[in-house]
């Protein structure tokens, strides 16, 4: 079955090109240039993956990709935002904190696009194939192949990127994790370009607060090397 991939563009010359484009590489793509009545097709059609602008009017694509992680229905869609305006690094750190899973400036080859949506939805599928197995630390349980996590029994909301942070450390627990390796594995950083600790700070800050104090202690900072879970 071809990969579904909800494009939401306002400039409709650029939505045709890539629509046109992602379609003779073999995806299917459904399309609109509004950010609202793409919230709806997301918990409608659920797409495979999103790619959306920016700047919409309206709802923008910050606005699109919260919406869309924040809802119980939508939150495991991936999301690329694209931008030819918001391309400072204080916007693209806004679109991962948003919970956008790659960011792309434009202009930009189309066979870059594809390639990045190649590459985030491997990413998902490896988090959710049928070796994935749950991991328990704590009273906390975490189940990869569903993405979620219980404490105490109880559901704990993750944004997409606190979920495969969390899940990549407690993997690797009792082993230091470089900065670059975390955005690099976690939020797929290009570190010849882009080597900005305050992502992971942001999204470890995040994850102590909504894990409580005892597993907050066990995400430990090493000064001038990165992190670990002890």
């Amino acid at each position: 079955m071809p990969k579904k991939i909800l494009l939401v563009e306002d400039d409709l010359k650029m939505l045709d090109v890539m629509r046109r484009y992602l379609e003779n590489r073999g995806f299917s793509v459904i399309f609109t240039d509004n950010g609202s009545e793409a919230v709806m097709i997301a918990r409608d059609s659920k797409p495979d993956l999103v790619v959306a602008d920016a700047g919409l009017p309206g709802l923008d694509g910050f606005g699109l990709c919260k919406a869309i992680k924040c809802s119980a229905e939508t939150a495991a869609i991936p999301v690329i935002i694209i931008s030819g305006g918001k391309t400072e690094e204080s916007d693209i750190v806004e679109g991962y904190d948003k919970g956008a899973d790659d960011y792309l400036t434009k202009p930009f080859p189309f066979s870059v696009l594809a390639a990045k949506i190649t590459a985030v939805l491997r990413r998902y599928g490896a988090c959710s194939g049928p070796a994935a197995s749950k991991i328990r630390e704590q009273g906390l349980e975490l189940d990869p192949a569903a993405r979620t996590v219980k404490l105490g029994g109880k559901p704990v909301a993750l944004t997409r990127k606190e979920f495969d942070l969390l899940t990549l450390m407690l993997e690797k627990k009792g082993r230091i994790l470089g900065l670059p390796y975390m955005l690099e594995t976690v939020w797929g950083y290009d570190m010849a370009t882009y080597d900005n600790p305050h992502t992971v700070e942001t999204h470890v800050s995040s994850l102590r607060k909504k894990l409580g104090p005892k597993l907050a202690a066990r995400l430990v900072r090493v000064t001038g090397h990165g992190y670990k879970f002890e």
